[in-house]
């Protein structure tokens, strides 16, 4: 392992990689639990492009073989190995040791010899007790393991190991057969033991012929290739086999007992140099002062593992779930608890006890309506259908999401079931709705969730990084003063005991123990008010990362618009005329019920298809009596008021054999609209409107259509109504069905923000057989264009406000949608994310498609195609003479453009286009659309490529990806805690950005302001104490206790309690302690503290009634002038340079509204002042104060005053200015070492924006 730190990256000699295997297995075989990289840490990985496909490799797959036992497998003798983890996104290193005896031996020689002090380091130290204790030793032999991730976590895991008697390939399936030799035993030996790594909940099993571990849980059993064969389920032995491996079917959080919990609080470094300092101060009788600063860790102590238990306990009951569950063992059902499932488990998901779903399964028959709100933040219900053979082949367990098609018949673990219905077609014999077992505990969707919130990522956030190296740098500090109060006692000849103590005392003071906790006080403060603002976290490490927000991407629909969308009307192409009608806005108006109220001269046929297709061609689910399914759907049924039934047929299952059987979902039209009008008197039977939905092809995201087929009750025919994205309409419609306007009506419904649904429809011959083979090219193909559906998406209340709050601020906003780029550019247009008034550029392939790497790009506006932009450079172009530079998108307008990229386009960069196009674009492209997840997630990852620290805010439902590689996601959800984001905010819309934004801003200068005043702090106590040693003394026992209890402790909490200022300015706080903005200062600070206290210590020593400390060798003189004149400054000054600290505006609130710190100050200034100026008795006799004539006090208070104005004034504006003059000193010596400005404000200014 590496020896650093902060070194995160192994050479090939420290690490084997797992490229590629020798020995290669059957297809499926399963690779070292995904994949590998040698370069892993210095770029960003895209996720989509790091997945092998070891789900499809065969672990556990039962078999008998005939070969004997063999106790050594192979020659290998790797001693580390190198794993990516793609469902994680996590690169690890695992190292095989064994126990040293004689290291063992030194180790606890060590331990006894120091007294437990090497017991102490070593535990903090770990890498330096892994070199002592153990011995590296090849994987396979090894009983204990290391394992280091990329960013330098480091634990020791021991192996677990199993008796098992059974071959290798009934865990890890055969390996390919040489053609030429037959398989013998020593191909698949017998393996008597598991040896077993469980490292953060997931599972490795080594494998003993290709000599490395091997992820479990993305296993998938090479038998399931046949839906209808994989129904049997298991025996009891290959159920009781795959306990073995997998583990039992529960989320179960080790709970450490309170012992341990105890244990591990007590040893850790901040307690342990507390208890140091107690024995020092009890052996330097300060009793007083130890037994409060006792207390308060007790108390301390205690309080954190009650915490600790209560965040442990509500997690496990979050994650915990058991019920009952019939189950098929050994060919019979047995009601069994859900804990003793095991993939390959085949269970009954229709039992109506059943609620909520216990693992992740597939659904193999019947139909199921689930909640993945846990999953996705969307509470929209989704239909599940039974997998079908090709679906079944395409699930990969490995993958990171699950492909789509097989998604559609994955049941998530945690999701709650709303419906689950046994087949309700004839073909289909099974009673149940039943399932199959793919995932358990830990490695299922549900488990992933909790794994993320038991090991968030760490931030990489510089503030921690250096507040311990200045922590380190203050120790330092303190072994220098150390050394000179040691000498300085020597010569006064004072005894050893209390040099030692003396010396040692002033570290404490210097490095003072309550520091660390003072950074979390923002965090902890900023946490609690998001939560009364319906916004939950729970990664609380990223909200100071909120302060640091760049750019912001944003979700359309549902995000920055409403969820539902309303209707507008349908405009119909009417023939022969070949035009558009008017819009039509209702139903009526679409298809009037009666003869008499049509007009004669318009041919009703496309406005009856338009109809139909809107009744039809739907994914809705009938639960209760309730219509559910996707809200665009439910609107569009809404506007047509017919009444929907939902037969025992799913039209999209595709499993069907005999279509005329079947018992379908049908449309009917409202009461008294039931009969076609045919110019006859009376209706009959004959005319009645039924639509009968037979099959269905459902919206697939690529092709952005989907389709059924319907035949009407007693009729003869049967039609195809397909609705979706009206680009892909010219693809499957005959060129001679669109009228000549159609491009100009629909770029004038998109401009203005419609949404634009179109349909098309052919009429088909009623043919039982070719309808149940027909295949999805050949239903969508040879269609007549219907007409447009328009909808109209409602901007949100907040949107508009919170863009335009963003831009005040500066923080760029981007919108990243799946819809149309017309419709996504005047929605930013509407919600002032783009210039209303500015040209909008967008790309065009010519000269070749966007599938050729050769394709050249023309950037024309959007508004008017004469302004273009140059090719490279992505700056305007100036317009032909000719053109109409007309208000409002003139020459002046020209400098606020911005980019729109479809996917299309953005997927061509990404692959073939030119890095330094790419980037221009990136910094000037306002809007993305017909973007999908993975685009949506890549968009994130090349934003952060170029220095943006980038957020996300959607409503979870297609942007888990992006959401969670962001450095800020906000899912838009009903739940507290979702797998899609670190933040979840409950109030559905864009309004909780500024407010992340604005307490992380808050909380990060909290941070420092808590940081800056610890360290003045332990700087002025430091100065004062030093003082006082130069003639033996030293502050009493009270004397620290009111300053450290009474003084620090309250202000330095309640400066964190000032809230986050309203408004958002454009300037953003530093976030790098070792910043000249804050080191200058804060040394400056410290050294007008320095110099305030030695004007106070000289002057004091002048006057004619000093009374100077009396040398006693065996303890120090407290009742002297020297001390209490330093003293009472000193209060003063802990005081007043709290207010000066206390950062207000523009980040924070001012002092004066948060009334606890406002009270504590001027409460402890009246002490102070009564305790300087006109003390009683009890009081100078317990802080042992000596006589001061009245004027000398006023001078001492005359001098806290004056060195207050001298502080504020220099705070705010001597030190600011001597920072920049040594910034410039800095660049001007050491030009090399100037800070590199972030790349995307380079790119900014080359290009003038």
């Amino acid at each position: 392992m590496q020896e650093g730190e902060e070194s995160s990256d192994w050479t090939e000699e420290e690490a084997i990689l797992d490229h590629s295997d020798d020995e290669p297995e059957e297809p499926g075989g399963m690779h070292a639990n995904g994949s590998s990289s040698p370069s892993i840490f210095h770029e960003r990985r895209k996720s989509s492009g790091c997945s092998r496909r070891s789900a499809e490799d065969p672990l556990l797959r039962h078999r008998n073989s005939t070969a004997t036992d063999v106790s050594y497998f192979g020659r290998g003798r790797r001693i580390n190995q190198r794993i990516y983890i793609v469902t994680e996104d996590l690169t690890i290193v695992v190292s095989g040791f064994v126990t040293s005896s004689m290291g063992y031996a030194c180790y606890i020689v060590l331990c006894c010899i120091t007294c437990g002090i090497a017991y102490l380091l070593l535990r903090w130290l770990p890498r330096w007790r892994v070199r002592l204790v153990g011995e590296q030793k090849p994987l396979r032999e090894c009983s204990w393991v290391v394992v280091e991730n990329q960013w330098g976590e480091f634990e020791v895991h021991y192996l677990a190991r199993k008796q098992y008697g059974h071959s290798v390939s009934t865990i890890f399936g055969l390996r390919k057969k040489d053609p030429y030799n037959d398989m013998d035993e020593e191909d698949d030996p017998v393996m008597s033991t598991l040896h077993l790594l469980d490292y953060r909940y997931m599972r490795f099993c080594f494998h003993p012929l290709k000599d490395k571990f091997v992820q479990c849980g993305n296993w998938k059993d090479p038998s399931w290739t046949n839906v209808k064969s994989i129904r049997t389920g298991l025996d009891s032995d290959e159920r009781y086999r795959r306990e073995q491996i997998f583990g039992k079917n529960q989320i179960s959080i080790k709970q450490k007992t309170v012992a341990q919990l105890l244990v591990d609080e007590a040893f850790h470094p901040f307690y342990v140099f507390q208890v140091c300092s107690l024995v020092l101060w009890s052996l330097d009788d300060y009793y007083y002062y130890a037994v409060c600063i006792f207390l308060i860790s007790v108390v301390s102590i205690t309080t954190t593992l009650l915490e600790t238990k209560s965040t442990l306990k509500k997690l496990r009951d979050i994650s915990h779930y058991e019920c009952d569950m019939r189950v098929i063992r050994n060919g019979f059902w047995r009601q069994v608890p859900s804990v003793e499932l095991v993939p390959g488990d085949v269970y009954e998901v229709s039992d109506p006890s059943l609620t909520q779903l216990p693992c992740d399964s597939l659904l193999l028959a019947g139909d199921c309506i689930v909640n993945e709100s846990m999953l996705t933040g969307e509470s929209v219900p989704v239909s599940k259908i039974p997998a079908n053979n090709e679906s079944l082949g395409l699930l990969d367990l490995g993958s990171n999401p699950i492909h789509p098609e097989a998604a559609k018949n994955f049941l998530f673990s945690g999701t709650r079931i709303i419906r689950a219905r046994r087949p309700q077609d004839g073909t289909d014999d099974e009673a149940v709705a039943l399932a199959i077992v793919a995932r358990t505990g830990f490695n299922t969707t549900k488990g992933a969730l909790v794994r993320s919130m038991l090991f968030p990522k760490p931030s990489g956030f510089k503030f921690y990084k250096d507040a311990f190296r200045y922590i380190t740098v203050m120790a330092a500090v303190a072994a220098v003063g150390f050394i000179a109060s040691f000498v300085n006692f020597v010569r006064l000849k004072m005894a050893w005991h209390l040099i030692t103590v003396r010396a040692l005392d002033l570290i404490t003071i210097v490095v003072p123990p309550a520091l660390p906790a003072t950074l979390t006080i923002g965090t902890n403060f900023a946490l609690s008010r998001l939560r009364t603002k319906k916004i939950f976290c729970i990664s609380p490490q990223r909200v100071n990362v909120g302060g640091k927000i760049d750019v912001v991407c944003f979700d359309k629909t549902g995000t920055l618009t409403e969820d539902g969308l309303d209707v507008l009307g349908v405009r119909v192409v009417q023939r022969p005329a070949m035009r558009f009608s008017e819009l039509l806005s209702s139903s009526l108006t679409l298809l009037p019920g009666a003869a008499y109220e049509r007009d004669p001269t318009v041919d009703y046929d496309a406005h009856k298809a338009a109809l139909y297709t809107m009744a039809s061609c739907h994914s809705l689910r009938n639960v209760d009596g309730d219509l559910v399914g996707d809200p665009l759907d439910l609107k569009m049924f809404e506007f047509t008021k017919w009444t929907f039934t939902e037969g025992s047929l799913d039209p999209f299952s595709q499993q069907y054999d005999d279509l005329q059987s079947q018992d379908y979902s049908n449309a009917k039209p409202p009461a008294g609209s039931e009969f076609e009008p045919n110019g006859l008197e009376e209706a009959n039977d004959a005319n009645t409107i039924q639509l009968n939905i037979i099959k269905g092809f459902e919206f697939v995201s690529q092709l952005r259509r989907a389709s059924v087929v319907v035949s009407q009750a007693e009729k003869g025919n049967a039609s195809i109504y397909v609705k979706g994205a009206p680009e892909c309409m010219k693809e499957i419609c005959r060129p001679e069905s669109f009228p000549a306007d159609y491009e100009e009506l629909l770029g004038f419904y998109t401009h203005k923000g419609f949404r634009v649904i179109a349909c098309a429809t052919k009429s088909i011959s009623y043919d039982w057989t070719s309808l149940q083979k027909m295949e999805r090219q050949t239903a969508e193909c040879n269609l007549d264009l219907i007409g447009f559906i328009v909808f109209e998406n409602k901007l949100k209340a907040a949107s508009t406000e919170t863009i335009e709050i963003l831009e005040k601020a500066g923080i760029r906003q981007v919108m990243c949608t799946g819809d149309n780029i017309l419709t996504a550019i005047s929605v930013a247009r509407e919600c002032s994310l783009i210039d209303r008034t500015a040209h909008c550029f967008v790309p065009h392939v010519i000269e070749a498609s966007v599938r050729d790497p050769n394709a050249r790009l023309i950037w024309q506006s959007v508004d008017n195609p004469l302004f273009t932009l140059d090719e490279k450079a992505l700056t305007p172009l100036p317009p032909p003479a000719q053109s109409d530079v007309s208000l409002p998108y003139d020459m002046s307008n020209l400098r606020n453009y911005s980019l729109a990229i479809p996917g299309d386009i953005f997927r061509w960069m990404i692959d073939f286009g030119d890095d330094a196009i790419l980037q221009r674009m990136l910094v000037a492209a306002q809007v993305f659309a017909r973007m999908s997840p993975d685009e949506k997630h890549e968009l994130v990852e090349k934003l952060q490529t170029i220095d943006y620290c980038c957020g996300f805010c959607g409503d979870g439902a297609n942007d888990c990806g992006a959401l969670k590689t962001a450095d800020i996601g906000i899912s838009l959800s009903e739940a507290e805690a979702s797998v899609a984001a670190p933040f979840t905010s409950r109030v559905f819309d864009i309004s909780c950005v500024p407010e992340v934004i604005r307490e992380g801003r808050a909380a990060l200068v909290t941070s420092f302001s808590c940081f800056k005043y610890m360290s003045l702090y332990s700087a002025i106590q430091f100065t004062t104490v030093s003082f006082l040693y130069a003639s033996a003394s030293n502050l009493g026992d009270f004397q620290f206790l009111f300053i450290d209890l009474f003084l620090i402790l309250p202000i330095a909490i309640f400066m964190g309690w000032t809230g986050p200022y309203p408004t958002l300015c454009r300037k953003r706080p530093t976030a790098s302690l070792v910043s000249r903005k804050v080191l200058t200062p804060l040394l400056g600070q410290i050294g007008l503290c320095v110099l305030i206290q030695g004007v106070a210590y000289r002057s004091v020593r002048q006057e004619s009634w000093f009374i100077p400390p009396v040398l006693d060798k065996e303890e120090s003189n407290i009742e002297n002038s020297e001390n209490t004149a330093l003293y009472l400054l000193s209060c003063f000054q802990y005081i007043l340079l709290a207010t000066i600290i206390s950062v207000g505006p523009p980040f924070r609130q001012s002092m004066t509204h948060n009334l606890p710190f406002v009270v504590t100050v001027v409460v402890a200034l009246l002490f102070c002042s009564y305790m300087l100026l006109d003390p009683a008795g009890w009081l100078v006799s317990s802080m042992q104060l000596t006589f001061m004539t009245v004027q000398f006090r006023l001078f001492i208070l005359i001098l806290a005053i004056g060195g207050f104005a001298c502080a504020w004034l220099a705070e705010r504006r001597v030190f600011s200015f001597l920072a920049h003059l040594i910034g410039q000193a800095h660049d001007l010596l050491w030009p090399h070492r100037r800070k590199k400005r972030k790349r995307y404000k380079t790119l900014l200014d080359s290009m003038h924006i």
